[in-house]
């Protein structure tokens, strides 16, 4: 495919090759690289030719929906099953070959750094660092009389005597 003419791309072969490119993770700048073209072309072709730009979008979005699964899944935990494979000498066919010894089922506990990503950005008005909290009322006087403490135990109680 000659690099750089977006009439190429355009083509359904040049389309699945860009859709292809957005769904294994590549960036604008790689997928322009790829071309033989600037990143700024690229944008301006997104702009131009629908096609292009749905290509593009359609492969970001399958990838994006995979990793956000993948995320949701380990939040959650999951089970799977582990299978142990080990050569084993195959005396009809006098040839080594893999065969399944053991198999176990296992439980992937939920992990919490995922869980509270998760929290944090679907739900931030819950589950953000920063709260804000808003206080209705008045704090009453607090003063207390210290007048009958000794100075040993006013430095006691200020820390300074330790």
């Amino acid at each position: 495919m000659a690099k750089g003419k977006y009439k190429n791309w355009l083509t359904e072969e040049g389309l699945t090759l860009l859709n292809g490119w957005a769904r294994d993770g590549l960036t604008d700048e790689q997928i322009a690289h790829n071309i033989g073209i600037s990143r700024s072309t690229l944008s301006e072709w997104k702009k131009k030719y629908k096609d292009i730009s749905d290509a593009l979008k359609k492969g970001k979005e399958v990838v994006d929906l995979e990793v956000e699964n993948a995320l949701l899944q380990r939040a959650l935990g999951y089970e799977y099953e582990e299978v142990t494979r080990e050569q084993q000498w195959n005396e009809k066919d006098k040839k080594y070959e893999l065969v399944i010894t053991k198999k176990v089922k296992k439980k992937q506990a939920p992990d919490t750094t995922a869980q509270i990503f998760w929290l944090k950005n679907r739900r931030p008005d819950r589950w953000r660092d920063k709260q804000n909290v808003e206080h209705s009322g008045t704090v009453t006087n607090q003063n207390m009389d210290m007048s009958a403490l000794s100075v040993e135990e006013l430095k006691k109680l200020a820390k300074l005597d330790e």
